[in-house]
């Protein structure tokens, strides 16, 4: 496979590619460019230019930027590798972005390369068939999100990643759930299907995938609607049948502005006869079934037969 940037070089020239590249250049570009040896010792011994990985300099010497680093850390892994995991993620704006993280790539399995500061190397199979159309090369975005999927350590985590990239609105639910086939013995595969379903039912944040997991369905509480558009805003989780309305948010919210859209919104509730319950992640996480014994209580009002089960041996939940 030739490099990516071998057509920019033979269209455009040396500092065009360098230009475009943030001011980052390889010995391998400056060979092909036709520059010598003793021209690239002489730069480097008069410190205008700097070196970032062996073979790969920056032309300059300041600090080294955020998309300096990911030039050269493509440059030094050779002509197959591509931006793989975190770094295509935060690129494409499926995650936010974390400076603490290192560069991300993947290269083939018949490869090696020697292992740098702030740089992480995958080996993978079929590697090729996880690139995006795109120069440089880098993850499509489904193979992107799986791919920190399968690093983070819980379930509870993976869910994060799923909601935060499909809330994101650059990639969906069910194109991850289609990519999920071709990442054999991921790590959370199985459960993985369960929560992209969730998502693309209109589940849209860690907190709300526990609230279905956690509250309605471990007490067999009804199907709420999620994301129901009225009043021009959206609503977590509605039962209209019951006139109640479910609110969760993750975040301390200590702004009056913030605080005055609450309120109006549960008003707004009120005068459309709809009761509002308002959740943080404390309650859903660490209780659960009281959450659960107060929803219950505001769909009796409408249905007093309605039935629910406990969770478990120490669950409050009154099934009758």
């Amino acid at each position: 496979m030739d490099w990516w940037w071998r057509r920019h070089l033979d269209d455009e020239g040396l500092d065009a590619l360098i230009d475009a590249q943030n001011r980052i250049v390889s010995r391998v570009q400056l060979l092909a460019a036709g520059r010598t040896e003793s021209e690239l010792r002489r730069r480097l011994r008069r410190r205008s230019w700097q070196v970032v990985h062996p073979g790969v300099y920056a032309t300059h010497n300041g600090p080294i930027g955020y998309e300096e680093h990911l030039l050269a850390a493509l440059l030094y892994a050779g002509p197959e590798a591509a931006w793989s995991h975190y770094t295509p993620a935060e690129q494409l704006g499926l995650i936010k972005p974390d400076g603490d993280r290192p560069v991300h790539l993947t290269i083939p399995l018949h490869r090696r390369v020697r292992k740098r500061p702030n740089l992480k190397i995958h080996r993978v199979d079929r590697w090729s068939s996880r690139l995006a159309s795109a120069t440089p090369l880098r993850s499509a975005p489904a193979h992107a999100v799986l791919e920190v999927v399968g690093l983070t350590g819980s379930l509870d985590d993976a869910a994060a990643v799923v909601a935060e990239a499909c809330q994101s609105g650059r990639v969906d639910p069910a194109e991850i759930l289609r990519t999920l086939g071709d990442h054999r013995r991921h790590r959370h595969g199985r459960q993985l299907r369960a929560i992209l379903r969730d998502v693309a039912a209109g589940s849209h944040s860690l907190l709300e995938l526990r609230y279905l997991r956690d509250v309605e369905r471990s007490h067999r509480l009804p199907a709420g609607i999620r994301q129901r558009q009225v009043d021009g805003e959206f609503t977590d989780i509605a039962y209209p049948d019951f006139g109640l309305v479910v609110e969760l948010d993750g975040r301390f919210h200590l702004t009056p502005a913030k605080r005055w859209k609450d309120l109006d919104r549960d008003n707004r509730a009120t005068l459309r006869a709809e009761a509002t319950l308002r959740y943080g992640w404390l309650d859903i996480t660490s209780r659960p079934c009281e959450a659960a014994v107060q929803v219950v209580q505001v769909l009796r009002r409408k249905v007093p037969r309605l039935a629910a089960r406990t969770c478990g041996p120490s669950c409050p939940l009154s099934t009758h």
